[in-house]
């Protein structure tokens, strides 16, 4: 699993087999949370954050979205590259 970002105590992540809509983890001890950040930044669930976290985190993501989005393309991208190649390869 990937991680993004850590800033104030905060893990921001993606599993390495995601799927689409292009969204972010946030974990902090025992509490996480899903964020979409495209086509805009949206709350998907919250287990165990509180409201003013939830804030600060959603900041981090709109401060960063940019990073994020371009992180995941890249990531994934090169997973699909691979899985394309093994396929080729196996045949």
């Amino acid at each position: 699993m990937p991680t993004v970002l850590k800033l104030f105590g905060m893990r921001f992540f993606y599993w390495s087999r995601e799927h689409e809509p292009i969204h972010i983890h946030v974990q902090k001890g025992g509490a996480e949370a899903r964020f979409r950040i495209e086509p805009e930044i949206e709350l998907i669930d919250n287990m165990g954050f509180k409201p003013h976290e939830l804030a600060i985190a959603e900041e981090v993501i709109a401060d960063n979205r940019e990073y994020m989005l371009e992180h995941w393309k890249l990531y994934f991208k090169d997973i699909k590259m691979y899985e394309d190649n093994k396929k080729t390869l196996v045949r």
